[in-house]
């Protein structure tokens, strides 16, 4: 029998991984309608804003993206079978910012506008697991602007209209450590970099000949 070197062969490993006790794909959508001075801090009263655009930027907040403000058991009818599951109250948080483009092409970014949202899922995910978030499209644009005014460090809007669409991930996890029967990984064989042979250009027999022929518009 072949002696196996010690990194070779299967061996039963343990490892912490996160388990997933639930997972859903929801879209949602709403709007905002920041009203008062949005804080600008580039722009001054003798800002010309005729003939501006205005876009947005969302993102989740960097702080508390999501917080569970609820976490509620209920019996629910599944497959013709009561199971337990947990009706979540979850907040978003997100920060927009609107960015107005003036038609030189000079641009103004707001400060960050703070967004909460609520809204409930229904999920296997009881007490201690942990709820995230996970968004594959993330997105706003600007309904509608009303008038702009610009102030010290501010603009006005009369009639700001912001849509944010999501599309999210929620799962519901909880870190646990798993035993696996597992081959042991080998590293790949470097690719050494080399000095390319000698090269040899085509001989040209019409104008001299040689016995290998050859032509040197071939």
């Amino acid at each position: 029998m072949q002696d196996q070197k010690p990194c070779e062969g299967q061996e039963i490993i343990c490892v912490n991984v996160d388990k997933v006790y639930d997972w859903i794909v929801k879209e949602k959508s709403f709007e905002l309608t920041p009203s008062g001075a949005i804080p600008f801090p580039a722009v001054t009263t003798a800002t010309s804003l005729t003939g501006a655009a205005v876009t947005c930027d969302v993102a989740p907040a960097a702080v508390s993206p999501i917080v569970i403000l609820h976490r509620e058991d209920r019996t629910f009818c599944v497959d013709g079978k009561n199971v337990c599951l947990q009706q979540l109250t979850i907040q978003k948080n997100f920060d927009v910012t609107v960015i107005v483009t003036l038609p030189n092409g000079t641009t103004f970014s707001s400060a960050p506008i703070s967004v909460s949202r609520c809204e409930s899922a229904t999920l296997c995910a009881p007490e201690g697991t942990d709820v995230t978030i996970t968004y594959t499209d993330l997105d706003c644009f600007v309904c509608t602007t009303g008038g702009l005014t610009a102030g010290d460090g501010s603009i006005t809007f009369t009639a700001l209209t912001i849509s944010v669409d999501t599309c999210q991930s929620i799962q519901s996890t909880f870190p646990v450590t798993v035993e696996l029967l597992a081959d042991y990984c080998e590293p790949r064989a470097d690719i050494v970099a080399g000095c390319s042979p000698p090269r040899r250009p085509q001989p040209c027999s019409v104008v001299f000949p040689d016995a290998g022929g050859g032509n040197c518009c071939n």
